[in-house]
């Protein structure tokens, strides 16, 4: 597997953590699990080959054009063929700024997104598969985002709010405070929640445990650190509260997991 990453240009780079480029050419399928990151992304598969999702009791193809919403629970994936995947990954709480509806709805699963785009997405792909270099690519996909950017733009008049809001969540004490917090924004609690779960598809706990749960993956990974280490580094109860949560997101206890041909480390948003 290859995999790289690329900045946006400064008018995007508030809304879009990275382009990035993963190509995988196989015959016989190459199977992997996406954990919980926080972040949505679009996809659009630019090779011959195709991807599958786990879904119900078989892998079912994936379209060419893929809107990853929030992965909470461990969600089986694989490569078959070669596949060149260009995608936009977005923060965690500006995937809304380019979308209609409710981001909830796309929480677990892996949706058709010509459907959902439309002509504008489709010409988009076609332009891709016919572009000459990477360069080129990329500077379509940046058009494209920034048009949807200007479409929506209804939805950027909150976003100052969600991103001290996202600040303020990397306090430790942030649920203890939450009320002070809403307060110091000019808004209830709940209204905090309920704005945070608009433009996240998360609730602010959720979205904590799985920003906490990838500092772990990262330190787990390197095989440096004890559990107990990793557990208090990562602000976890106790290690038992650890070791569950890992599970929850992954399938796999810390010790068991293994990190080699883990595409989760590659993508992960806080490594």
């Amino acid at each position: 597997m290859k995999y790289q990453e690329f900045q946006p240009g400064d008018r995007l780079k508030p809304y879009v953590k990275c382009y990035y480029l993963m190509e995988t050419s196989t015959d016989l399928p190459l199977e992997d699990k996406a954990f919980a990151t926080g972040c949505i992304e679009i996809m659009f598969n630019l090779g011959t080959g195709y991807w599958q999702i786990w879904s119900g009791n078989q892998f079912v193809t994936n379209p060419s054009i893929e809107l990853w919403g929030q992965i909470i629970e461990p969600l089986a994936f694989r490569s078959i063929g070669h596949n060149v995947m260009l995608g936009a990954r977005f923060f965690p709480h500006t995937a809304a700024c380019f979308l209609s509806g409710g981001i909830q709805q796309f929480n677990d699963g892996v949706t058709d997104f010509s459907g959902i785009g439309g002509k504008a997405v489709q010409d988009l792909h076609a332009q891709l598969m016919e572009a000459s270099s990477l360069q080129q690519r990329l500077d379509l996909l940046e058009i494209y985002l920034l048009t949807q950017l200007a479409k929506h733009e209804k939805n950027l008049h909150k976003l100052p709010l969600l991103n001290q809001i996202m600040q303020e969540l990397q306090q430790d004490n942030f649920f203890e405070q939450i009320n002070q917090v809403a307060r110091r924004q000019g808004i209830s609690s709940r209204y905090l929640q309920k704005i945070f779960q608009q433009y996240t598809g998360l609730s602010p706990k959720l979205y904590s445990k799985i920003h906490r749960f990838q500092n772990s993956l990262l330190l787990v990974a390197q095989k440096e650190s004890s559990l107990t280490n990793i557990a208090y580094d990562c602000g976890y109860f106790d290690q038992s509260h650890f070791i569950r949560d890992f599970k929850t997101f992954t399938g796999f206890s810390p010790s068991a997991f293994s990190p080699e041909g883990s595409s989760a480390l590659l993508i992960s948003p806080n490594k």
